[in-house]
């Protein structure tokens, strides 16, 4: 069975970058100004990707431990094609999310959290992230998840994006050699800033991403 590439379903690097330039500022002008600057995605660096060479493998470890406890706001949506779900992830990110937190006064205790749920279109996800405390009113349209102490699997991923589906894969297997059953929906934890303090992209080899499989 054709797998469909995991990256169009992730974070991208960039939108995450978003989400935390936005929480730590308080003006739609300076979100503005960041999306504009971090997201565009020229012709000439599509074309040297294609000319790159083979990518090496990504780093995965494994590990059993326990989550921790979350208070996470999340929202959902969808999307038609690939190419509109990194549209909305900005958007949730770097704006909604963070309108509502301003509003709320709510702050963030954690790094930014997805969940996907299909892989044939229209894609429906969860994008969200950590809070200390819930806001006693939410909009309609944000929803609050408590993540509790829960047995889990993790895979700490290093490597570029287009790689991750093996983060995915080794979990899988694993579960099914030890014959344990999900609990609920993958989860990604976008740990590690993508850029350095001057703004530049790090070495994705060194940028950790954690895909967790809960289970029971």
């Amino acid at each position: 069975m054709k797998k469909e590439p995991l990256i169009l379903f992730a974070l991208p690097y960039l939108l995450v970058l978003i989400f935390l330039s936005s929480c730590g500022n308080n003006t739609a002008e300076k979100n503005a100004a960041t999306t504009a600057k971090e997201t565009p995605r020229d012709t000439a660096a599509k074309e040297k990707k294609a000319e790159a060479p083979p990518k090496r493998a990504p780093i995965i470890n494994i590990m059993d431990t326990v989550s921790v406890k979350r208070t996470v706001i999340y929202m959902k949506d969808s999307a038609a094609t690939y190419e509109r779900i990194s549209m909305k992830l900005g958007e949730i990110y770097g704006f909604k999310l963070a309108a509502v937190l301003k509003k709320t006064g709510m702050k963030t205790a954690g790094q930014p959290m997805a969940w996907y749920h299909n892989q044939k279109a229209p894609y429906y996800f969860e994008a969200g992230v950590p809070v200390e405390k819930k806001a006693g009113k939410l909009p309609s349209n944000v929803y609050v998840r408590e993540i509790g102490t829960d047995s889990v699997t993790i895979a700490r991923f290093y490597g570029p994006y287009d790689l991750l589906p093996q983060a995915y894969d080794a979990l899988k297997e694993m579960m099914k050699e030890r014959r344990k059953k999900a609990k609920e929906k993958i989860y990604e934890i976008y740990v590690d800033d993508p850029m350095d303090k001057e703004g530049k992209m790090k070495d994705p080899y060194k940028v950790q991403t954690d895909v967790v499989f809960t289970w029971k």
